[in-house]
């Protein structure tokens, strides 16, 4: 009787395994086991030969219906390779295909295609920081910009070549792009494809570069160009302008510039959209008079006319006086500012007497927050009062 293990043991499946599973199978042991990436070590290499054995048994339809049926003694003396070079007998093409053919290669003379010459890309885009004022982010404005980018050669046309006309295609490559060999591998003949040397993977080669671009068919240049700000462009909101990039290869077209806006802080005003704030100091008349008082705007200082007793952090409101909306005509943002009461100092004795004597005309009715807060206080502790006593 034979001391060899189960051929379907051996590739760990099952007995209806189908072609496809089986191979797998193998692949796993083989990429495991080799003896290439397993040197000097006999018991691996004992391994993959017992796989290769299984293999060379169960590919076969022949074979595998013999083991099937005898067993060992059905496919014992049919001259195993027993090797593990090129010539196990196995189709390798099937076995691998997965792994190679996504790099580019094929094997035993397969014409499987790998990279292929690249079609017309659009340029790159490019972008530009514009730093602007407050008040230039509100009205708008005219700003000239200087970029630095590529541009195609003038002198060959964006060719490279010597007489400005495109390039002859590659003879190394035949226009493919790349360069196809074949290696002898432990596991029989492998194609392979790398990008052509000579013409870099363009399919064209130079013979003659141009002197201005040494053949790459672009310069850097500086670049001027008129930039119109709307009024009422925000923080970090972007200007396009269509084509100012970087050009394209082979007839694309050019990229574009982007703008990025950044709005210097202001010393009076902020924003938030399309809506201006500040804050005004006023004095104590003015708040409880309820007087005129000049508020400073994006247009100007006018004057305004507050309520009788307004408070220390009053907000008022002046509509349509804020950021115009871009593309919204005549349309514009509120201006909201906060009023902050500033109280006198450095008075002198006449100023003193004053403001004592007017303080003493005062009624308890006239601080209306002062006499409410302290009938609040007057209520917490007449209450707390009236608890305490009842557990006396």
């Amino acid at each position: 009787m034979s001391d060899k293990r189960d051929y379907y043991e051996v590739l760990g499946v099952q007995r209806d395994a189908d072609e496809n599973t089986i191979k797998r199978a193998f692949w796993k042991l083989a990429k495991k086991y080799h003896p290439d990436v397993n040197p000097d070590n006999p018991e691996a290499e004992q391994k993959f030969k017992e796989a290769n054995e299984a293999y060379e048994v169960l590919s076969d339809k022949e074979k595998r219906q013999r083991y099937d049926q005898f067993g060992h003694a059905g496919v014992d003396g049919q001259g195993f390779s027993g090797s593990y070079g090129g010539g196990f007998g196995i189709n390798l093409e099937d076995i691998f295909s997965s792994i190679f053919g996504d790099l580019g290669f094929g094997f035993g003379g397969s014409s499987r295609e790998g990279y292929r010459r690249q079609g017309p890309i659009p340029g790159a885009n490019l972008r530009y920081r514009m730093n602007l004022t407050f008040m230039e982010a509100a009205f708008g404005t005219e700003r000239e910009i200087k970029i630095r980018k590529e541009d195609l050669c003038k002198t060959c046309n964006g060719f490279g070549t010597k007489d400005g006309k495109e390039p002859p295609v590659c003879g190394t490559c035949g226009g493919s792009g790349q360069v196809t060999g074949v290696q002898q591998t432990i596991f029989g003949q492998v194609r392979t494809s790398q990008t052509c040397n000579n013409c870099h993977g363009s399919g064209r080669a130079i013979d003659e570069p141009c002197p201005e671009c040494i053949g790459t068919g672009r310069i850097m240049i500086t670049k001027r160009l008129n930039v119109t700000v709307p009024a009422g462009i925000n923080e970090r909101e972007m200007l396009t302008l269509s084509g100012e990039g970087e050009p394209g290869t082979m007839g694309a077209p050019n990229g574009d510039l982007y703008i990025e806006i950044h709005i210097k802080p202001h010393e009076v005003f902020s924003r938030q959209g399309n809506t201006t704030f500040c804050v005004v100091p006023i004095t104590f008349a003015q708040a409880a008079l309820g007087q005129e008082i000049a508020v400073p705007t994006i247009d100007g200082s006018m004057q305004f006319k507050l309520k009788p007793g307004t408070q220390s952090g009053d907000i008022y409101t002046i509509h349509n006086k804020g950021i115009p909306y871009i593309n919204r005509r005549n349309s514009r943002g509120d201006h909201k500012f906060q009023v902050e009461l500033e109280v006198p100092h450095d008075l002198n004795k006449e100023q003193e007497e004053l403001l004592e004597k007017f303080e003493a005309s005062m009624q308890e009715d006239n601080y209306k927050k002062r006499k409410g807060f302290f009938n609040t206080i007057k209520k917490i502790f007449t209450d707390f009062d009236s608890k305490k006593s009842k557990y006396k």
